[in-house]
């Protein structure tokens, strides 16, 4: 278990969960367009490790999309793995008010309001995956059937190239 990571809700999650994870830590450019690829560029890891976090409205609910920063969400197959039929990008300020997270820093551990979680299946293919640690220039990596077994979350065809 990392002893070095900031204390954020989501890595208090992690170690009330008894769950190993590296903190990666980076200087955050405020004027980066992707936040994700900034964390790939800035700690030389490839981006088909890092995954982003976007909350997605469907059907009127919050639901916790994670794919790689090398990709896209696929809205549509977000609302399919979750048994819905409409999915839109959730409003930005519902979503830091729902998460506790600012937009750029959002992570799908130790949110404020439990959502239901889909991570790309891709995350399959990797023995670890990098996802945001609760703050801009904070990445935490963990196995991703621990990011699941932790959120409750699920497997889901969810990303395009």
């Amino acid at each position: 278990m990392s002893t070095t990571a900031p204390g954020t809700p989501a890595t208090v999650t992690l170690q009330q969960a008894d769950v190993d994870f590296v903190a990666h830590l980076y200087d955050h450019d405020p004027r980066a367009a992707s936040f994700g690829l900034e964390a790939s560029e800035k700690l030389g890891i490839e981006p088909e490790r890092v995954y982003k976090t976007l909350m997605v409205d469907v059907d009127g609910e919050l639901v916790v999309a994670v794919a790689p920063v090398s990709g896209q969400v696929d809205l549509k197959e977000v609302a399919r793995a979750v048994g819905g039929k409409r999915a839109a990008m959730a409003d930005p300020t519902l979503a830091q008010r729902r998460t506790g997270y600012v937009v750029g820093g959002i992570s799908p551990l130790g949110q404020k309001l439990a959502h239901r979680l889909v991570l790309d299946s891709t995350a399959i293919l990797q023995e670890t995956i990098l996802v945001s640690g609760g703050r801009r220039g904070f990445d935490i990596e963990l196995a991703p059937d621990d990011l699941l077994r932790v959120t409750g979350g699920e497997y889901g065809d969810i990303g395009k190239p």
